[in-house]
């Protein structure tokens, strides 16, 4: 399956700057927070309702990140 091109592409792959930052600020770990974004994303697609308010320009990447900087959305440490 394809990336969706042209203006759908931007509700998939936008990021609020404000909100990476924010978002950052609870998973420090880069890698941890992408892959944290890109499976939540995965699920919005699929259908999962969002567990912030939706503004009107908000893509799935922001309500992602807009979980995660609310405390919404956690990630578990993986075991040994």
């Amino acid at each position: 399956m394809s990336a969706p091109a042209g203006p759908a592409a931007n509700r998939f792959f936008s990021m609020n700057a404000h909100l990476l930052e924010e978002a950052n600020k609870v998973i420090l770990e880069p890698q941890i927070l992408i892959n944290a974004v890109s499976r939540r994303v995965r699920q919005l697609t699929a259908g999962s309702r969002p567990m912030v308010e939706v503004g009107v320009r908000m893509g799935l990447a922001d309500i992602a990140l807009a979980e995660i900087a609310q405390g919404k959305l956690t990630v578990a440490k993986a075991a040994a």
